[in-house]
């Protein structure tokens, strides 16, 4: 989940070797396909990250996650299963990110075998009839970019643009979608947030930096969640322009865009700050989209918002049994959103909620469809519905505990177990009027 999040369209039964020579009116007409899919993020559910900031701020002291992501759930190694699990649930569509810091782990020092094995990762998508929609950058970036100064360095935007021109030309022929980010904007939320973290956890994460800092022989370890964002966004920004270019010089009708936390915000009373709180929190991102293909949302639920800050749910808010509000239409009402804020269509790159009882998500998947399916009618165009997550994954801060996954994962043996919830997803995209 990019925080906490992630989401395209493909005809089936068509392979590598026909991806890899497809000419464009027939990506086209692939483009027009509703995708139906399930994501991961490489770091979540890969394991063994070494070369990546995240792996580093979970080993250094004081540790402000829960506990280190270790093996994950091994799809470094089982990724086969977990794209052939993609297919048999019935979906058409795969989104996964490549890791930056397993690509390029020096600065200048590119892996010929792993730019091979997210390859492959691609040509299996295809071989299978899946899109693969490729995630350039969900969250995790390499240490030695962390330790240079990260998003606030001046290089940036164009360090970030050499990796993605050195991705697109290993495997940008079989790519479905491209998102050059996964929510940028995650972590500006925080001052809106109903509860913002207390200061001595923000305390005790400046620590954890510092310690990352000093491990990597540096005065600085500067990464988008860890710290305060506003100084990172405009190189960020710049990235994302200078990423789009990279991949468009190499294969230029792939859709590019980039993905972004939208809750689904109302205004509480009449001085809301909710036009404020959109400027601020999606307004750098929708500014550099005029060249985007498509926006991509990643929608967990409502927001309240109140004058400076978002504010509880209402007590008449509908609520499940747990007490906690029920509203999976939510998205459907962000889709609308986005669309009109950008002018753009619109993918679901992630979706879902943090479920134990895989009952809940039953339930949570068909309404949730519904809201968007009405969304199409009123004519809003919605290029695809991805449920985060495919698995039980390592979910950042909070380690192992929530579990968003259409399939289960033993943590000891790594045998996956669908879930009902996963064919319940996959009955509604074939029998779906979508696509």
């Amino acid at each position: 989940m990019s925080g906490g999040r992630i989401g395209r369209r493909e005809v089936l039964g068509i392979g590598a070797a026909a991806a890899m020579t497809a000419t464009v009116p027939a990506l086209a007409a692939r483009r027009r396909t509703f995708l139906w899919g399930a994501a991961t993020a490489g770091h979540q559910v890969e394991g063994n990250n070494v070369n990546a900031d995240i792996w580093l701020l979970e080993q250094v002291r004081p540790r402000v996650f829960a506990e280190p992501s270790g093996d994950a759930c091994d799809s470094l190694n089982r990724w086969r299963e977990d794209v052939a699990i993609v297919k048999a649930i019935g979906l058409n569509c795969y989104r996964f990110s490549v890791e930056w810091s397993r690509i390029e782990p020096m600065p200048g020092q590119f892996s010929q075998a792993y730019l091979d094995h997210y390859t492959r990762m691609v040509d299996y998508c295809r071989e299978l009839g899946l899109a693969p929609v490729v995630t350039f950058n969900h969250f995790t970036c390499p240490r030695w970019f962390a330790a240079a100064g990260g998003w606030e360095n001046q290089d940036a935007p164009d360090l970030f643009a050499r990796y993605c021109g050195k991705v697109a030309r290993a495997m940008g022929t079989g790519i479905s979608h491209a998102l050059t980010f996964n929510e940028p904007n995650l972590a500006l939320g925080g001052r809106w947030a109903v509860s913002p973290p207390p200061p001595a956890f923000m305390e005790r994460l400046a620590a954890n930096v510092a310690a990352a800092a000093k491990a990597s022989g540096s005065d600085r370890f500067s990464l988008l969640n860890g710290g305060d964002p506003v100084p990172m966004i405009p190189g960020v920004v710049a990235a994302h322009v200078k990423g789009r270019e990279a991949i468009r010089a190499v294969r230029s009708d792939l859709p590019i865009g980039m993905s972004l936390a939208i809750p689904d915000n109302v205004a509480v009373g009449p001085d809301s700050g909710i036009a404020r709180k959109r400027a601020e929190i999606y307004g750098p991102f929708f500014a550099v989209m005029d060249k985007d293909d498509f926006v991509g949302v990643q929608t967990y639920g409502r927001a309240y918002v109140g004058r400076d800050r978002d504010v509880e749910a209402p007590a008449d808010a509908p609520r499940g049994a747990d007490g906690k509000e029920w509203f999976p239409a939510a998205i459907g009402n962000v889709v609308r959103y986005a669309h009109k804020a950008t002018g753009k269509p619109v993918l679901i790159t992630e979706n879902g909620l943090d479920a134990a009882d895989d009952a809940k998500r039953q339930r949570f998947i068909p309404e949730a469809i519904a809201s968007v399916e009405a969304a199409v009618r009123d004519g809003i165009p919605v290029l695809g519905y991805i449920h985060w997550s495919l698995l039980d994954n390592f979910e950042w801060f909070s380690g192992y505990g929530p579990k968003f996954g259409l399939v289960a994962v033993d943590r000891t043996s790594f045998r996956r177990s669908p879930k009902a919830s996963a064919y319940v997803l996959g009955r509604i995209a074939k029998r779906s009027q979508l696509g």
